[in-house]
């Protein structure tokens, strides 16, 4: 088990995890707060490798003093963003662009749909406190736009 920060471990929750990979035949799950996240994945054997990380160690942000900013662009739904149209492209928007109201920052995928999510009002990019990729939860902070 790998462990990359001082929270502690929730050893049933893990366990609770592992049984649902187990019985549903899956090779990875995720499950988390906006705290913290744990990742449950099946290698080539039967032993399950499980790493708890802390989000805000991850992105470097902390997202929870942002709720509140007008600018706070939230995801609408629950699923996986991307910051790009496609693997390989390059992002809708980085850190530093300017956006105007409508413009499309990020696409969020869910049952196999992508959802285009746009600017709400126009400013500049200043924090993408996720990563292309990463499970996102309904609320979670995606962009702030200044």
């Amino acid at each position: 088990m790998r462990h990359k920060n001082k929270q502690p471990v929730n050893h049933d929750l893990v366990k609770e995890l592992v049984e649902l990979l187990d019985t549903h035949g899956l090779a990875e799950l995720e499950y988390g707060t906006t705290e913290w996240h744990v990742r449950v994945a099946r290698g080539g054997g039967k032993a399950a490798k499980i790493v708890v990380e802390s989000k805000t160690a991850d992105t470097g942000t902390d997202t929870r003093d942002l709720t509140a900013h007008p600018g706070a662009v939230k995801s609408p739904i629950v699923g996986t963003a991307f910051l790009a149209p496609e693997p390989g492209a390059k992002n809708f928007v980085n850190v530093g662009d300017l956006v105007k109201e409508g413009d499309t920052l990020l696409l969020v995928e869910a049952m196999k749909t992508f959802n285009q999510i746009r600017a709400s009002r126009a400013g500049k990019v200043t924090q993408i406190p996720i990563k292309s990729g990463q499970p996102v939860e309904f609320g979670e902070i995606l962009m702030l736009i200044e």
